[in-house]
């Protein structure tokens, strides 16, 4: 099962390298990330975010990192489609995890 602050990949690299997040052993959100380059190249990102059974998104945020991450260390934009509410997850979303082994490491 997953515990809290899980990540996984489900694909390999790049944007198209979709994110679990989990709490409590719950899902909480699915993520993608899209590097600035990309963006202003005008790449197109087209059934990134597929729905999942049995989850229906609440809302979506789009952050800009402007320094990357541990993990993905280009400026990006972070693209988590969240199936609770704000209130839901804002106190409860750990800090970012460092990027578990295994996990392809991405860069450009």
């Amino acid at each position: 099962s997953w515990g809290p602050g899980d990540i996984t990949c489900w694909s390999e690299g790049g944007a198209e390298c979709g994110i679990y997040g989990v709490i409590k052993e719950k899902l909480v959100f699915v993520e993608i990330m899209v590097s600035q380059a990309d963006f202003a190249a005008g790449k197109s990102w087209t059934e990134a975010l597929k729905p999942l059974t049995g989850h229906a998104v609440d809302h979506v945020d789009l952050e800009f990192l402007p320094n990357g991450h541990e993990g993905y260390e280009v400026p990006h934009y972070d693209i988590h489609a969240y199936f609770v509410s704000h209130q839901e997850h804002l106190g409860n979303c750990p800090a970012p995890k460092p990027v578990p082994k295994g996990m392809p490491r991405i860069k450009e």
